[in-house]
């Protein structure tokens, strides 16, 4: 399961990456991240890994990265935040609907849920690709589908 320790891993491993796709010297680097060039170092040598906040601070900072977005399956902060909170549930920005790193699950009327084929988390999409929810756990997910699908089923509409 993808969880703090294991993104802090990943991203980890991935700075060097991030840092020279972005064209930065390791001083611009560790100063647009608030640590130490040394702490730095340690990190792009495998020596130490980058705390929860780095990594939180790399994935907002370097949400366009393509290495970020190709390790994490999609938008780094969503990742981020659904293993903060756990879950999310309200509508959110629009997505680009899931076309690379997703794989639709169920559909119940107007609302889709997919899972994330490298962190296998799961969302929900509307038809106008705007997320309103993210989890890991597939069952809450589902449950989520359903009541998403119920909430908005216009009155005396039989569709399902």
């Amino acid at each position: 399961m993808v969880d703090q320790e294991f993104v802090n891993h990943l991203i980890s491993t991935k700075l060097k990456l991030i840092r020279t796709e972005y064209n930065y010297t390791q001083d611009k680097m560790a100063s647009i991240l608030g640590v130490s060039k040394k702490t730095l170092v340690q990190v792009e040598k495998g020596r130490s890994l980058a705390g929860w906040t780095t990594v939180v601070a790399i994935c907002a900072l370097f949400r366009d990265s393509e290495v970020l977005q190709a390790c994490l399956g999609g938008d780094p902060l969503e990742i981020i935040e659904t293993i903060a909170h756990t879950s999310i549930s309200s509508p959110k920005e629009k997505t680009m609907g899931g076309r690379v790193w997703w794989k639709t699950i169920q559909q119940f009327g107007n609302f889709r849920l997919q899972q994330n084929i490298i962190s296998q988390h799961y969302r929900i999409l509307d038809n106008e690709e705007y997320r309103w929810y993210s989890s890991f756990d597939q069952k809450e997910a589902l449950i989520r589908l359903k009541e998403l699908h119920e909430e908005m089923k216009e009155p005396g509409d039989m569709k399902k």
